[in-house]
């Protein structure tokens, strides 16, 4: 699944990232060194909140646009989604074999991941789990809280 520095994303993660990217760039960054020269010109740097404020904003913005830098440079885009196994990009349906249960995961990478959307990472006991495995498949899933099975019922 490629290096450890790759960056898996659907091509709506990676736009939104460039999103982030240019708004940081583009009006976050000229913002903040305007807040800086504002609060310079307050006087006394010793004891200038808004000065210390606005350097660790600063130090944010650029902290932030290095990672997003580097992950754009290190960037998979998940375009082929074959159905046929379980692998990054694929909706899986998977029926828990103890209760009869079931839940539908979107596999994704690790920076799109949101469990409040059912976008789980690829890097998750679940989906490591789910990988390379085909509709009808029982998989034990190892978790922090004990295994479990799973049954895969659809993979679109």
């Amino acid at each position: 699944m490629g290096s450890k520095n790759t960056v898996y994303l659907t091509q709506e993660g990676l736009d939104d990232l460039k999103k982030e990217l240019d708004n940081l760039i583009n009006v976050r960054r000229p913002e903040n060194i305007q807040a800086i020269k504002e609060a310079r010109s307050l006087g006394d740097l010793s004891e200038n909140a808004e000065y210390d404020a606005a350097r660790n904003e600063q130090a944010q913005i650029e902290g932030r646009i290095q990672q997003l830098e580097k992950m754009l440079e290190n960037v998979s885009i998940i375009t082929e989604v074959n159905t046929d196994k379980v692998g990054i990009g694929n909706t899986v349906s998977i029926k828990y074999v103890d209760d009869d249960e079931e839940d539908e995961y979107k596999i994704v990478g690790s920076q799109e991941a949101d469990p409040f959307e059912s976008k789980i990472s690829n890097e998750s006991p679940i989906a490591q789990a789910l990988f390379d495995h085909k509709v009808g498949d029982i998989v034990t899933v190892e978790s922090p809280n004990g295994s479990y099975e799973v049954e895969i019922v659809d993979i679109r």
